[in-house]
């Protein structure tokens, strides 16, 4: 198997990862090091610890969220993910009480990875707006 295979593996076995919250299935996938900015947290987050905490924190107002990778462009040291991110908002989030209300949004990330084959950076659009939809918390 060559790299570029390997690294779309990786995201499916990434995908398995964020679905579960599986705390070996991070450790194996993401470098000890790797720092993450999220709207869940206003300092970096490091490693697959702190990459499930961002999953914990989706759970908490979307206990049924589920990511689905859609489309997937690879090279060597780097891979676009699109995903599909749908959940019914059954938890507080951003303040707001559960509305029983569904999501669904599409998310574009690029992952960096370094030599070891280990995701050393996400890189995020800013998802945010296609979950605050549907909670009425965005007009737009």
């Amino acid at each position: 198997m060559d790299i570029i295979e390997h690294n779309i593996e990786l995201m499916k076995k990434f995908e398995i990862m964020i679905n579960t919250a599986d705390v070996s299935l991070a450790e194996e996938l993401i470098a000890k090091d790797a720092s993450f900015y999220t709207p869940a947290s206003p300092k970096p987050l490091y490693g697959g610890e702190g990459y499930l905490s961002v999953v914990h924190w989706m759970r908490k107002g979307f206990s049924d969220v589920q990511w689905k990778l859609t489309d997937i462009v690879a090279n060597e040291n780097k891979v676009a993910v699109k995903w599909i991110l749908t959940g019914t908002h059954d938890g507080e989030f951003l303040g707001v009480l559960p509305t029983g209300k569904k999501i669904e949004t599409t998310v574009m990330n690029f992952y960096y990875f370094n030599s070891e084959g280990k995701i050393i950076n996400d890189i995020a659009s800013e998802g945010m707006i296609g979950i605050m939809r549907p909670l009425g918390l965005c007009k737009i």
